[in-house]
């Protein structure tokens, strides 16, 4: 029941941590990010500071075993003159005090001396530990100034991420229908290419159907001109043209005289078959053998 409880537990908070994250504002948790370091460092270089006071300690403490170091080796060097100079005087008294404290200075000497050495290890040691501490306060620094310099630069994609966001938003807005009572934008275009390819379409076969008229008047007028031609060249030969074409000319000669189509070259020659039309209705028609012998 435990175990479940804490699994249950564990998913509650990862779930709840997801769902802040997903709706926590990227610039806030920035700043909090920012502030984080910020305090890193701060206690960092409260840390480094206790350090280097340590060491500052370790110095000032050696420093004073030092300097009694050498007054206690001053006043022992001091008492066995000042005994050495009793026994020469023969003054037994003297010399054993000045004995009995060169003594004393010397055993003080040699417990200080051990101090000594003790200081300088820790000085050492200290000296190594603020050196340590000193670069990790410059490194946490360098790091420091690194992510607020790049807080500006994620300042600026954050506000162009926005507005890349708002302009696909409205891009995406103006392939989808606007309103329930206005058309697409696609719907329009459509609307209007097809009527554009319909009046296109329109012209074109207009155009063709001019071309075709003009077409079947210049090869009228062509027929016309032969059909004159070939009435000259009877005429001139004095042959009579058949009677069924005699009327086609006839009625192409009213027509183009009645309609002023025609141009003027054709003109005479129209006449000319009417007279000639004219002549064969007023002769009988010559007999087939002479027809055959023409």
């Amino acid at each position: 029941m435990w175990k479940a409880f804490k699994r249950w537990w564990k998913y509650t908070v990862m779930r709840t941590n997801r769902a802040i994250d997903d709706r926590a504002d990227p610039k806030i948790q920035l700043e909090q990010a920012i502030q984080e370091s910020q305090e890193q460092h701060r206690r960092l270089k409260e840390q480094a500071a206790n350090v280097i006071a340590n060491q500052k300690q370790a110095e000032m403490r050696l420093n004073r075993s030092m300097e009694e170091y050498e007054r206690l080796n001053a006043n022992a060097r001091q008492a066995v003159l000042m005994a050495d100079e009793a026994q020469r005087s023969g003054d037994e008294t003297k010399t054993r005090e000045y004995t009995a404290a060169a003594e004393s200075f010397a055993n003080r000497l040699i417990s200080l001396e051990s101090e000594v050495e003790q200081g300088k290890t820790m000085v050492l040691q200290a000296s190594q530990a603020a050196e340590q501490a000193k670069a990790a306060v410059s490194t946490n620094a360098s790091a420091l100034q690194k992510k607020l310099a790049e807080r500006q630069k994620l300042l600026s994609q954050l506000d162009q991420a926005k507005m890349q966001e708002q302009m696909n938003t409205a891009m995406a807005q103006l392939s989808e229908a606007v309103g329930e009572d206005v058309p697409t934008f696609n719907e329009i275009r459509d609307k209007i290419e097809a009527r554009y390819a319909k009046a296109k379409s329109s012209a074109e076969l207009t155009e063709a159907s001019v071309e075709s008229n003009m077409l079947e008047i210049e090869q009228a007028s062509r027929n016309v001109e032969a059909q004159a031609r070939l009435s000259q060249i009877r005429e001139q030969l004095g042959l009579a043209p058949p009677p069924g074409q005699a009327e086609g000319q006839a009625a192409v000669g009213t027509a183009s005289a009645s309609g002023g189509e025609l141009n003027a070259s054709t003109e005479p020659a129209a006449e000319k078959v009417g007279e000639t039309e004219a002549e064969a209705e007023a002769q009988p028609a010559p007999a087939p053998q002479n027809q055959a012998t023409s």
